[in-house]
């Protein structure tokens, strides 16, 4: 059961989607001015956060909805080989350039001569000193331990001067706040840039924060986060900052901790304060070698092959999504691979919906209702009569569908009245209006009346609209089956009677 109104994990950072697009908008408009440079991007963060909480005030964080539970399962793992695999290089003391998870893995596998062994070791006994923490003191802050051991160890064996790369100078102090410099000539080309990011940034961050609310079970607003990720935007501008997005490994190292809040995040800015302020110094003695050890450490707490394998035993194409979207974000990054399935996704279900499940409907004995012959095999039809049951939306892609389906069962049944069970037909447009009254006309020239029965308030207004109702046996559609069944029964009485009396006057022919 989800927990409503939870708070998520979702922290907040630069992501290489918009680090992209900011290079992208910004080095064309400043040449080479760095402080230009510096007054675009504070420009078009702030223009990203404003589209953002404007987005979020007109409630289009629908469009998260698109994003199934197989695609989040897929990203997850995706994005948890995605980790490890960008770390690998800098475990063993060597670079190895970001691209797709093959070429990194083949790059990383021709250096392997190049290894480091010193930074190797480094690596390895943080790594074993994480992975133990993590099974015998959960509760504790195992990453943050092992970043000031590791800062120690540097110190003590003088690790830079052996080789191991460290993290370096990092520069002191807070950054002032500051308003752009802009021209009117800069507003198009920053606004196109603004809107990419904030649709780009806010997919991203969902993509991660719905992955991580259905692995800890709790929900989410979508509209919400999107006005919070425009407050974030608007933020990092203020102090000279670019545009943010949900940071997948920052957010992967929040869950294995123990983040359950946005009081990590919190702490986490308070701490950073604090670092630059006073710490920077001992931070710039950390091995790179330990930060990788602890993300490849929170990377491996993403991979669900239980999931997966439950997914695989409850349906294979759901199961196909999610490798689709993980290879997709294993190859082509976050968003390009999550977008790709998505695409799959609803391709998927456009197939499915223009080919929707049908049945004819029959009495089962000891049971109320009308229930699907092929499911029941005791089920009986009606004498006469066929009770057929469209289970879908009737609209422009499955129109032709629901035709030919009518009246093939039609033929097949051979009966004087067709009953049509429109409970499961939620809506129906214009085409599937036709598509209707061309069934009507059909059958009636075959002498077989079409009757509709719980219908739903827009089927009936769209039949009385088109002037399906003429068409209809008994002029009306019936609200419940055993009325149109009852209304079949008769008519089909009276024309038996007038078989049986012959033509009128035909006692004074004979």
């Amino acid at each position: 059961m989800l927990t409503p109104n939870s708070p998520t994990q979702l922290i907040m950072a630069p992501d290489a989607a918009t680090c992209a697009i900011v290079a992208a908008v910004v080095l064309p408009l400043a040449a080479h001015d760095p402080a230009r440079q510096v007054s675009l991007t504070v420009a078009l963060t702030m223009l990203t956060g404003l589209l953002c909480i404007a987005a979020g005030i007109a409630r289009l964080g629908f469009l998260t909805n698109f994003l199934a539970r197989p695609i989040l399962a897929g990203y997850l793992n995706g994005i948890a080989i995605s980790i490890i695999g960008g770390q690998l290089g800098k475990l063993f003391g060597f670079g190895v350039k970001p691209a797709g998870i093959f070429r990194t893995l083949a790059e990383f596998v021709s250096k392997l001569p190049d290894t480091h062994l010193l930074t190797l070791a480094v690596s390895v006994a943080f790594f074993v000193l994480l992975r133990v923490l993590k099974r015998t003191a959960p509760r504790l802050p195992a990453p943050l331990i092992a970043v000031l051991l590791a800062i120690v160890a540097s110190r003590f064996f003088d690790l830079g001067s052996h080789g191991v790369a460290l993290l370096g100078v990092i520069p002191a102090g807070l950054p002032k706040l500051m308003a752009p410099q802009i021209g009117l000539k800069d507003l198009e080309p920053l606004a196109t840039g603004a809107a990419a990011i904030a649709l780009i940034s806010f997919n991203s961050a969902m993509v991660t924060a719905r992955g991580f609310a259905v692995k800890n079970r709790y929900d989410l607003d979508p509209n919400k986060e999107f006005i919070a990720l425009g407050f974030a935007n608007i933020g990092a501008a203020a102090l000279q900052g670019f545009a943010v997005s949900g940071g997948d490994s920052r957010t992967a190292v929040n869950d294995s901790v123990g983040g359950k809040s946005q009081v990590t995040s919190l702490v986490a800015a308070s701490l950073v304060v604090a670092v630059l302020l006073f710490l920077t110094g001992p931070l710039a003695l950390l091995p790179t070698a330990v930060l990788s050890a602890v993300l490849v450490n929170a990377a491996l707490g993403l991979f669900d092959i239980r999931g997966l394998a439950r997914l695989h035993g409850i349906s294979r194409k759901e199961f196909n999504l999610s490798i689709i979207a993980l290879l997709g974000v294993v190859t082509a990054g976050v968003l390009p691979g999550v977008l790709f399935a998505v695409g799959v996704a609803l391709f998927q279900l456009l197939v499915r919906s223009s080919c929707p499940n049908d049945a004819v409907l029959g009495r089962v004995p000891g049971m109320d209702g009308y229930h699907d012959i092929r499911a029941y095999p005791g089920a009986e039809t009606i004498p006469g009569m066929v009770i057929f049951r469209f289970d879908a939306a009737l609209v422009f892609f499955n129109a032709d569908r629901f035709e030919s389906r009518v009246l093939a069962v039609a033929k097949a049944e051979q009966a004087h009245c067709f009953i049509m069970d429109a409970e499961t037909i939620p809506t129906i447009d214009s085409t599937g209006a036709e598509a209707m009254a061309e069934v009507c006309t059909a059958l009636a020239s075959q002498g077989v009346a079409f009757a509709l029965a719980e219908a739903k308030r827009p089927i009936r207004q769209m039949a009385e609209r088109m002037g399906l109702l003429e068409q209809i046996a008994g002029g009306r559609s019936f609200p419940t089956l055993d009325e149109a069944v009852a209304h079949c029964s008769g008519e089909r009485g009276q024309a038996l009677d007038r078989r049986k009396r012959g033509p009128p006057g035909g006692s004074d022919m004979a």
